[in-house]
């Protein structure tokens, strides 16, 4: 098998993450490399930091994929004097490609909240805050049985007929028409002037409404009639299969104390660790987790119903919010969940990668091309150390303002 270009490394990755998934905000895609340069390599991290450009080089990747943004705010300048431009321009000497998948990772299929999911042993799992599907129309034409099979065909060709792993999708019923032409028709079928009657098939189509125009002129190219019959039906929105963070069961419920040393055995040791809040020895079962900062979806949390939240970045406020109001609803409920475990935002991200790396080289190998795949052996959490507080913690002694301050008479 022969290396993909780097454009082709880049399509493949944007099926399993599409860019019209990741956030407004968000900066996703290619950061650097020429599209055209063969990719043998590909070196898969959490952070676009020198350390990693190190390892890619010294491995001698040709990618890189992050799920950080290296430009995630606009820039007016790559110069090398400073830290960004500096990382941008060793990686164009050195013809390293940088590729971020970012909030579009968090939001796929086998993306970084079911790698969390999955690392946590949670089964059953469903999207935390579900995305709307992509809208969908269906496209219901009227044509000659004989032409059915080729009518078919290029609406597929055009982006028609898609359902999850299935293409070419297709409903066909037969009946008959009827149609008069007009003494200026030029009719494919029939005479002007007479009724004619038809032997048709129905046939039924989803697709994308991005692409009703195109799908639409691929009908009429491949249909014999001057004037097809067709309707284009706008079908009903509906929640999709990602989004945000997700939603899943344990095999077997738990104390909080033990999910969280589960929790802490299964992500990367960070100086932090695993911090949790609620009643050690309190039931988990159903968890919700949301890699990266995720304390904005403490409403939806609450409204999941879960036992214990897996997220990182927990502020002081926040989480004290939803604690007090668990601990108040817990008095008339007898359960004061949904309990937090917090942990590091590099720790909870870092599961994607084995996944992200193992997905690609499989997909690269059913394209006909081959890559090697590693996963960065860099942890770049930027906490480096932690000094713990007395098991237990020493009750606190209120200060005594009436001392002076130590070293004045």
């Amino acid at each position: 098998m022969t290396a993909p270009r780097l454009a082709e490394v880049v399509r493949l990755l944007e099926r399993r993450y599409p860019p019209s998934t990741a956030e407004s905000w968000d900066a996703v895609g290619l950061a650097a490399g020429d599209p055209d340069q063969p990719v043998r390599r590909v070196l898969f991290a959490v952070d676009p930091v020198a350390v990693v450009v190190d390892e890619a080089v010294a491995w001698g990747a040709d990618l890189v994929v992050t799920h950080h943004p290296l430009l995630l705010r606009p820039v007016h300048s790559i110069a090398a004097t400073t830290f960004k431009g500096a990382l941008l321009h060793r990686l164009v000497r050195t013809g390293t490609a940088l590729y971020t998948a970012h909030t579009n990772a968090d939001a796929a299929a086998g993306g970084v909240n079911d790698a969390l999911a999955q690392v946590l042993g949670l089964v059953g799992t469903v999207p935390l805050d579900p995305a709307p599907a992509e809208p969908l129309d269906k496209h219901v034409v009227f044509v000659p049985v004989e032409v059915a099979e080729r009518l078919v065909d290029s609406l597929a060709a055009a982006g028609a007929g898609a359902i999850g792993e299935y293409t070419r999708c297709a409903w066909t019923s037969t009946g008959e028409g009827t149609f008069t032409p007009s003494s200026s028709a030029s009719p494919a079928v029939g005479t002007a002037g007479q009724a004619a009657q038809v032997v048709e098939a129905r046939v039924e189509m989803v697709a994308p409404r991005r692409l009703r125009a195109s799908v639409v002129a691929a009908m009429r190219a491949a249909h014999p009639y001057e004037e097809p019959a067709f309707d284009v039906l706008e079908l009903a929105s509906w929640p999709g299969a990602t989004g945000t963070g997700r939603v899943g069961s344990l095999e077997e419920p738990t104390t909080l104390r033990a999910f969280a040393a589960t929790v802490a055995a299964a992500l990367p040791a960070t100086a932090q660790g695993v911090r949790y809040a609620g009643d050690p020895d309190g039931r988990v079962e159903r968890v919700a987790v949301v890699g990266g900062s995720g304390d904005s979806f403490f409403d939806a949390v609450r409204a999941s119903g879960v036992d214990a939240y897996v997220t990182a970045d927990v502020r002081h406020h926040p989480a004290s919010e939803l604690r007090e109001r668990a601990e108040h609803d817990g008095r008339a409920t007898g359960s004061s969940t949904p309990y937090l475990v917090d942990v590091a935002h590099f720790a909870s991200e870092w599961p994607w990668l084995a996944l992200a790396a193992r997905t690609l080289a499989q997909d690269a190998a059913a394209a006909g091309t081959t890559v090697e795949t590693r996963v960065s052996t860099v942890s770049t959490d930027p906490w480096t150390g932690r000094v713990a507080s007395p098991d237990p913690p020493t009750p606190l002694t209120p200060l005594d303002s009436s001392a002076p301050p130590e070293g004045h008479p």
